[in-house]
Order: structure tokens, then sequence, then C-alpha cells
């Protein structure tokens, strides 16, 4: 909004956002020891697998339904039409959790090659020539499931072929406010703008807050899985931790020189300009060292499938408390290799967010359709959805909040124009001074602004009450927000306090008993505080249907669950729900 505040010469319509380690372990037990396994199948039997994953303690919200979004996922089948890598199939599922093994392809195509991706669980085969990806991940199918290859594309549950699907930031580049096209003048050059959009979430009531309890309003570690991040803004100075870059495998995860450069700068600003300093913007968090930079997108826009879920893996064993993501990829959950890491990241009580869509007639968008994601869409200059911003399609999830993501031409003729009352945030320094960016700072529109503020308030939180799990976290956002014509808006103040209210959750001795027939093992160790699983490993398991069933007792409470599975090979990532 132009006002008398802060110095700002620009405008930039990104309708969203820009474009452009070592997996960690689901579970978050402390200490655990395994019992003795049975054997299974007696002698002369078949090869037996190995299953692992999480056991989710009651109530857990979305973590609840999480082993469900990978089966969504694998039960709608790939969708080819989609964006994808060319001359490649993924198979989500095959061999171990490490993806470190071997994974051998049966009959005709065993003299194919299978490569690691370093996705868990994900492995990549070259299409072979004058083969469609389609065609070839058909015959690959039917030859993987084997006997039960008739009863369907997904007969063969924790097992998927899948294209390597290409995410893009949710901008809109066909049109003149976008950066690198003509561009739409947006007033004098001498005009100043501020950050109205804070008043409108009450981020200072979020502030006050913290601060009434003798703290300061830091944030938890947040990676922000984007363009990569400017890290010679002076705002972000003494902000960012190492981070890495997913799109050239390499320990650089700088803003990226092609597309919308600027795009991860701004996300990684909104969350965690340094504040309270004299100078350019505010953060909802205001100091420390725990923004993780996690290049994705490469320097053509390209955010792929095995990418994404690399970054999640690795933000998840860097200890990331909460992940955004303003990106997405039109079209039902179809990406079962990224589901898994979202999964295991919300089994291991991470928050993630992510921005719903900028296009209101397409759904929202993956990965914020994913049952264990919240999906942030954008209120314009009134409370309202922005005419740009995703609304769910039948059958979708509803959006779990929105946010400010700027006006950009909602009540006008033309949605994607720039306006005065789209977001003020950071550009990069590389970013030429034009009618859009200049001087380090930028006006931008688009869910991919409102997904940022939704993560900064996250991450305030979880750094206020460091005790309390995901679903706690979720729960005092999603509740506490103010009702509004466009959804749930953001409510930071209200958020903050509601959290405050919480009990204090304190570390758990826990017993865990997992069984599938004969077979069972035995784990013990310390829940962590806030923690919301426990990891376990069952092997032995014939190939065929069984049924896994999980006794878990935390601080005197006893909790049980049970999950029919047929087994074909060995499968990570699969979760217990207890009650």
């Amino acid at each position: 909004m132009k006002r008398l505040l802060l110095p700002l010469l620009t405008c930039s319509l990104l309708a969203a956002c820009g474009t452009g380690g070592t997996p960690g372990a689901g579970g978050t037990g402390d200490g655990g020891t395994g019992g003795t396994g049975g054997t299974g199948g007696g002698a002369g039997s078949a090869v037996t697998y190995t299953v692992s994953g999480d056991v989710l303690l009651p109530g857990n919200g979305a973590q609840s339904v999480s082993s469900q979004s990978v089966a969504s996922a694998q039960q709608a089948r790939p969708d080819w039409s989609l964006p994808h890598v060319p001359g490649e199939v993924l198979i989500v599922g095959a061999g171990t959790t490490g993806d470190s093994a071997a994974f051998q392809l049966p009959g005709a195509l065993s003299s194919l090659s299978v490569q690691a991706t370093g996705a868990a669980g994900v492995q990549r085969v070259q299409t072979p020539a004058g083969e469609t990806d389609a065609a070839f991940a058909a015959r690959l199918t039917q030859q993987l499931q084997g006997q039960v290859s008739s009863q369907g594309l997904n007969a063969q549950p924790g097992l998927t072929v899948q294209p390597n699907y290409i995410y893009k930031a949710l901008s809109v580049p066909n049109d003149p406010g976008y950066p690198v096209n003509k561009g739409v003048p947006i007033g004098s050059a001498a005009a100043l703008y501020d950050q109205d959009y804070l008043d409108r979430i009450n981020a200072l009531g979020g502030w006050d807050a913290v601060q009434a309890a003798g703290k300061t309003p830091v944030g938890a570690v947040t990676a922000v899985l984007d363009t990569g991040v400017d890290f010679n803004h002076p705002e972000l100075k003494g902000r960012l931790l190492p981070g890495y870059d997913f799109a050239s495998n390499d320990a650089d995860p700088s803003e990226a020189l092609g597309g919308d450069v600027g795009h991860g700068t701004s996300s990684a600003g909104l969350i965690g300009a340094n504040t309270n300093n004299g100078a350019g913007l505010a953060g909802l968090t205001w100091s420390g060292q725990n923004l993780l930079p996690v290049k994705v997108f490469d320097d053509s826009g390209n955010a792929t499938t095995v990418n994404l879920s690399r970054a999640v893996d690795y933000a998840t064993a860097q200890g990331a408390k909460v992940i955004n993501m303003s990106l997405g990829l039109v079209g039902a959950n179809t990406d079962a290799a990224l589901a898994k890491s979202i999964q295991s990241a919300s089994n291991a009580g991470v928050v993630l967010v992510a921005a719903a869509g900028n296009t209101a007639t397409e759904g929202l968008y993956y990965p914020a359709s994913d049952p264990n994601v919240l999906a942030v869409g954008a209120v314009g200059q009134s409370d309202d959805l922005a005419c740009y911003s995703a609304r769910p399609t039948s059958g979708q999830k509803a959006l779990d909040l929105v946010a400010p993501g700027g006006n950009a031409g909602t009540g006008t003729s033309t949605c994607f124009t720039t306006s005065d009352y789209d977001i003020l945030t950071l550009a990069a320094t590389s970013e030429a001074n034009s009618a859009r960016v200049r001087n380090g700072y930028a006006l931008r529109a688009g869910t991919s602004e409102a997904a940022p503020l939704v993560s900064g308030a996250a991450s305030l939180i979880r750094a206020f009450r460091p005790d309390l799990s995901a679903a706690q976290v979720k729960a005092a956002l999603t509740g506490s927000a103010k009702a509004v014509a466009g959804g749930k808006l953001l409510d930071v103040g209200a958020a903050v306090k509601a959290a405050a209210a919480l009990p204090q959750n304190g570390s758990r001795a826990y017993t865990l008993s997992v069984s599938a027939g004969t077979l069972s093992k035995s784990f013990s160790g310390t829940l962590a505080a806030g923690a919301s699983s426990v990891p376990y490993s069952l092997s032995g398991l014939p190939a065929g249907q069984t049924t896994l069933s999980a006794r878990l007792t935390v601080g005197g409470a006893v909790s049980t669950g049970s999950l029919s599975l047929n087994v074909q090979s060995d499968l990570s990532g699969v979760s217990i729900q207890t009650r």
C-alpha cells in the first residue's frame, strides 16, 4: 500500500514465486532400541521383505491421514500430459529406504540400468529409444506387478511408476506484469510503500505476546525451498544457514540467475528479514541464524520431482521445523514420490506450508493439496480471495488458511496486472533497477507471497513453544484464524496466544511393539518434546497380503492401530495411525 514509510520504487508482478544431503529418518524417537524380530516363512520359503515407517500418536490432525496422502497419489494414475523430464521414468517404492541398493528389473527389462536418485525409495530408469515415456511406464508397471497386473496400475501398494514432474514457481509468465515481459507502469519513481499486510495479519499482536512472555520474536529453523536466496542482501545478513542447491548438486544455494530472479529472496524476506534494525522491512521473525535456503529450481525455472523430494528429505534431516514451498504443479495428487517425502517430514514433526496456486479455475496445486501440507490462498486488497488465487475443486480439501498476497488486478477487467496494493518484499541485489524492482525491494503479488507469511508465523510459534508438536502448531494457526469472505485469515497474535495457552509437553518414555502374523519386534526410548511419531522397521515379511498391528505406550497411555497392505517389495514410509 502506498504510504510515506519505507522507500520502495517498484512493482514486480510475480503472481507467486520466482523460479529459479542426506535424507533424514522419518521418526523422532530418541534412544530407541529394537527387540528381536521373528523369522517368517520357515525353511525353503520365498524371499522376505522389510517394511518401515512411523507409528503415529493419536490426535495428530492431518498427520492422522498421512498414509492416505501417498495412497491417494498412487491411486490416481500418473498424468503424462503434465510437464516432466523427457526420456526417463521414476520407480517409487522400489529398493531400500536409503535408495543405495541396486534394484533389478524383471524379465526382458533386466538389461536396463536402474539409477539411484538420492530421494528415499525413488529410482530412475531411462526410457528405451523409440518408446514414449508413458508407454514404457505402462510396460514397466505390468512387468513389476507380475501376476497382479490385471488388477490395475496400482494393484501393488507402495510401488508406482511415474513421471519426473517439473514444478513451477507460481507466477504468470504470459502477461505484461511478469518481470521478464514488458511490465506495467506503477506510478512515480518517488512513490513510497509500506507493509500494510502486517497489520492485516496482526503481526504486532504476535510479537507483543512473545515479548510479554519475556522472549524475543526469533524463529525456528525454517527451510525455504525455492529459487535460492541472495546471501548478499543486507536484510538477510546473519539470518541464513549454509543450505544446499539440489539443481546443481552443490553447497551454493544462492539466487538463480535466470527465471524469476529474487523469488526465493522474497520468500525468505517475508519470513525473516532483519527487524527492528532501523532499515528496510520487518520479517515475521526478527533475528537469529535460522533460515535454511534450499535451491530446487534451475536457472530455467524448473524444479523436478526428484530435486523436490531430495530437498524435503534434506530439510528434515537438517532439523527444519517449518518448510515453505511457494511452488506447485497443476493437477491431482499424482506425485507419489514427493508425497512419500512429505509424509516422512510430517511424521518427523515438520510443519509444511505451500502456496495454493495462481489460477482460480484449476483447483489447488500440488503439494498444497496434500493433506499433510497447509494450503495457503491469497486475499487481495479486501478480504475476498484475490482474482488469481486458487480455489479448491470438487473432491479437494478446503484452503487451510488465507493471507495477503497482493491485489494484482482484483476488481478490474485484467487480473494479472500490477497494483499499489501488492506485497512489499525483498528483491535480489542482482535484479536490475526498474519501475518494478529498485534498491533491493519489490512489489509482488501471488499465493507465493501469502504462503511465507504463514510459514513465518509457524516459525515464530515453534521458537516460542519448541515443546509443541507440529499438529498443535497447525491447530493454533488454523483454529485462531479470523473468518472472512475468502476463508480463514491468518491472525498471528491470536495464534501465538492460542499456542501460549497450551499445556507444556515434556519428554516421555515410550514402548512400541509392531507385529504381522507371527513376526513381532519391540522398541523403546524417549519421545522428544513435541514429537508425534515413533519410527519402526519390521523385517522378514513374506510376499502377499498382511496386516501390521502396533501397540504404543507413551507416558502410561496405550494406543493401538493397524494397517493392511500387500507386500511385494521392501516398503518405506509406511505409517500406522494409532487411536
